[in-house]
C-alpha cells in the first residue's frame, strides 16, 4: 500500500545527488543562485524524511472517519496521473525563462536525466510551495530515470564522479533511511489491524445524551385568552416539582459516495412536558422535552444527497421537520441540546410543520448570495393506504423559502407556508403558543397560509443580532371563518463568551397568539416571552447550560399569573 512512499524514501539521496550534480555542472549559475538552490535541496530532504509521518497521520484520520479516504499510494498516483507527459526540453515549460536563477539546473535535469514534468497547462509553477506528494511524484520520476540510465550503462550521461557522490550521500543518510523503513513497516501493520477492526467502512456513530434538572414556578394558567375556564379544569396552584430527566440520541450516519448521508437516529427520553394540567399552557415547554418512558424508537430516518454542484435533496421516511431537513432556521439557538432552553426560543415556530410523517425538501444554491429552499411534509398517516391518508390525501405542510446573503455574516430568510390539518390532528402552531392559536376553531378541519421572515446578523466575532416575525391566516374548511395569528421575537447571541465554544443568549418574543378571529376564540392580551441562558463548554464533548425563561400573560390572558421555568441542562456529545 505504501510501496511508492518506501521506494521514494529509500532513493531520496539519489535524487538529491542528481540535483546537486546538475547544479554544479551549470557553469553559468551564479554563486548566489547556487546557495539558494542548496537550501531548497536541504528543505526537500527534510520534506522527504517526514513523508511517512504525514502518511501515518493521514491513515489515523482515515481510521476515525466514516468517509472513504484515499491512501497515500492513491494520492501519489493521482498526482502523477494529472501531470504533463515527460518534457524533453525546458522550453516546453511556458513559465520558465532563461533569466530565472534555476534555469540552468532545470535544463540540466531535463537534458541529462529527462525527469522533469510539468502541469497539464504546460507550466512548471516553480515559485509556489511544493507539497510533499508532488515532491514524491517528481522524486520517483527522477529515480526511475536514473535507474534506467545506470542499467543501460550510459557512461556519457552518468559519470563516475556522479555515482561516487550518490554513493557518499546514500551512506550519509543510511541510518535515517533504515529508521524510516521501519516506521513504514509498522504503519502497514497498524493499518491492516484497523481495517479488520473498524465498525464499518461507511458508517459513523455519533450521539448526544442530556441530563436535565428543571422546574416551574408560579400559579398555573386557568383561563384561555377570552376568559373562559380551561377544561378540564387546572389546579391554579404551582403543580410542578423539580425533576431530573434524560434524553438519549444515537445517530448512525452512512455514506455511499462520500457526499451523501443516510441517517438513522434512535431516541429514548423521559422528560415530562411542562404543559396541560401542570402549567395550563404550552408556552412553558422546554426545548428538549418529550417522554416515551425511555423506550427506544427510530426517531429520525432520512437520506440526503447532492444533485450536481448546487442542489441538495433530502427524503425523510418519518418524523420530518423542516428545520431538521434543508430549510434554514437562521437561528444560533436552534439546537435542542445546546441552544435555547425553551421550545419557542429555538427559532420561528411557523417553520414547524405541525405534521411529522414522510417528507421531501431541497436546497438550491443561487450563487454566493442566495439559496432557494422548499419542502413538503405529510402527516403521521403517510404510510397508511386508506382514503384520506397516504402521502397526498391527509394532512400536510408545504413551504418555500428564499435565503438572502447580501453581504458577509448577514442572512435573511423569507418564507411562505401552506398547511392543511384534518379535524383530530389540528395543531397549526406545533404547540408553541396559546391553545386558541393551536386550534383557532377547535378540532375541525383547518388550513392556513403563513408568511414570515428570519434574520441573523453576526456583528464581529462575539455578537449576533437577529429575530423573526410570522403572520398566519387560518381558515375553517367547513365555512368562511378566518383567524389571524402572530408571533415575533428579537434575540442577542454572544458566541465564545468568556471561552471558545460558549454561547450566551437573550431573547424577548411574542409566542403565537390569536389577534383576530371570526368566532369567540381570541386572545385578549399579548403574551410575552423573556429568556436567558448561558452554555458553558466544560470540555469538547460536555456542555452545561443553566437557563431561565418567564411567560407574562400566559395563554394571552393577563388574569393568569406570570410563570417561570428554570433548568440546568448537561449535554454529552460524542
Amino acid at each position: 500500500m505504501f510501496g511508492t512512499v518506501r521506494n521514494a524514501l529509500w532513493l531520496t539521496p539519489v535524487f538529491l545527488g542528481a540535483t546537486a550534480i546538475s547544479a554544479v555542472a551549470s557553469a553559468e549559475t551564479s554563486r548566489e543562485a547556487l546557495a539558494e538552490q542548496e537550501t531548497i535541496q536541504a528543505n526537500q530532504a527534510k520534506s522527504a524524511s517526514v513523508l511517512v509521518a504525514d502518511a501515518s497521520v493521514l491513515k489515523n484520520d482515515a481510521s476515525t472517519s466514516s468517509m472513504p479516504r484515499p491512501s497515500v499510494s492513491n494520492l501519489l498516483a493521482s498526482v502523477e496521473a494529472s501531470a504533463l507527459n515527460q518534457v524533453t526540453s525546458v522550453s516546453q515549460l511556458t513559465d520558465v525563462r532563461p533569466t530565472d536563477w534555476a534555469f540552468q539546473a532545470l535544463q540540466s535535469l531535463v537534458e541529462r536525466y529527462g525527469c522533469i514534468v510539468g502541469y497539464p497547462d504546460r507550466t512548471y509553477r516553480g515559485n509556489r510551495a511544493l507539497s510533499r506528494y508532488e515532491f514524491a511524484a517528481g522524486l520517483n520520476a527522477c529515480l526511475d530515470r536514473i535507474s534506467e540510465l545506470i542499467a543501460a550503462s550510459t557512461a556519457d550521461l552518468v559519470k563516475k564522479e556522479d555515482l561516487l557522490t550518490l554513493q557518499r550521500l546514500q551512506e550519509e543518510f543510511a541510518a535515517e533511511l533504515a529508521g524510516l523503513r521501519g516506521r513504514v513497516d509498522q504503519l502497514e501493520v497498524r493499518t491492516a489491524t484497523l481495517e479488520k477492526q473498524q465498525f464499518s467502512t461507511t458508517t459513523k456513530l455519533s450521539g448526544e445524551v442530556i441530563f436535565a434538572v428543571a422546574d416551574t414556578w408560579g400559579d398555573a394558567a386557568t383561563r384561555r385568552g377570552n376568559g373562559t375556564i380551561i377544561t378540564p379544569r387546572v389546579n391554579e396552584a404551582d403543580n410542578t416539582q423539580a425533576i431530573l430527566a434524560n434524553r438519549v440520541r444515537l445517530n448512525f450516519d452512512t455514506s455511499f459516495t462520500g457526499k451523501d448521508r443516510l441517517r438513522t437516529r434512535l431516541q429514548a427520553a423521559n422528560i415530562t412536558t411542562f404543559s396541560g394540567n401542570l402549567t395550563g399552557t404550552n408556552m412553558t415547554r422546554l426545548s428538549f422535552d418529550g417522554s416515551d418512558n425511555n423506550a427506544v424508537a427510530i426517531d429520525e430516518l432520512y437520506y440526503r444527497f447532492p444533485v450536481g454542484d448546487n442542489l441538495r435533496v433530502q427524503i425523510d421516511a418519518t418524523n420530518t421537520e423542516f428545520y431538521d431537513a434543508l430549510i434554514s432556521s437562521n437561528s444560533p439557538f436552534e439546537s435542542s441540546g445546546t441552544g435555547a432552553v425553551s421550545r419557542f426560543g429555538r427559532f420561528n415556530p411557523f417553520l414547524r410543520s405541525g405534521n411529522s410523517g414522510a417528507g421531501l425538501t431541497f436546497d438550491l444554491k443561487l450563487g454566493d448570495w442566495a439559496n432557494l429552499q422548499a419542502g413538503y411534509i405529510a402527516d403521521t398517516s403517510s404510510n397508511v393506504p386508506l382514503p384520506k391518508n397516504g402521502l397526498f390525501n391527509g394532512s400536510y405542510s408545504a413551504i418555500g423559502q428564499l435565503v438572502l446573503r447580501p453581504f458577509k455574516d448577514f442572512s435573511l430568510g423569507l418564507f411562505y407556508n401552506h398547511s392543511y390539518y384534518s379535524g383530530a390532528d389540528v395543531n397549526i402552531t406545533a404547540s408553541t403558543g396559546s391553545e386558541f392559536a393551536r386550534r383557532p376553531f377547535g378540532a375541525v378541519a383547518t388550513s392556513n397560509d403563513t408568511v414570515g421572515a428570519n434574520l441573523q446578523w453576526k456583528i464581529g466575532k462575539g455578537f449576533i443580532f437577529g429575530g423573526w416575525f410570522g403572520y398566519m391566516w387560518a381558515n375553517r374548511r367547513s365555512n368562511s371563518d378566518q383567524a389571524q395569528i402572530l408571533n415575533a421575537a428579537v434575540f442577542l447571541g454572544f458566541p465564545d463568551l468568556l471561552k471558545k465554544g460558549n454561547l450566551g443568549g437573550l431573547l424577548v418574543g411574542i409566542p403565537p397568539y390569536v389577534v383576530d378571529n371570526d368566532v369567540n376564540r381570541e386572545d385578549e392580551d399579548t403574551p410575552i416571552h423573556v429568556e436567558a441562558f448561558y452554555r458553558f463548554r466544560v470540555t469538547n464533548n460536555i456542555t452545561v447550560t443553566p437557563g431561565f425563561f418567564a411567560i407574562i400573560n400566559p395563554e394571552g390572558n393577563s388574569d393568569n399569573a406570570t410563570q417561570f421555568v428554570g433548568t440546568i441542562r448537561t449535554t454529552f456529545s460524542f
